[in-house]
């Protein structure tokens, strides 16, 4: 047995297992994934963005402060 039939096997068995077959796209999953949004440019961020960047995002846009900019916003624990 060679190695492109190993990989027509591997092939085969994924899609008869239901797996989706070739290489997966992360970009879908990091769209969804950004859900802090500064209230006053509507830019959005990931979901684990530190409070460090958005606080110099405020400042630095928009000359404001972290609680005008990102109301609510509470840091994900590391």
């Amino acid at each position: 047995m060679g190695n492109g039939q190993k990989a027509q096997h591997k092939r085969e068995r994924a899609a008869k297992n239901g797996a989706k077959a070739g290489p997966t796209s992360q970009k879908k999953a990091n769209e969804a994934a950004k859900t802090v949004i500064c209230s006053v440019c509507r830019n959005t961020f990931l979901c684990t963005v530190r409070a460090k960047a958005l606080n110099e995002h405020a400042e630095n846009k928009h000359s404001k402060t972290l609680d005008q900019c990102f109301p609510g916003f509470v840091e994900m624990p590391k």
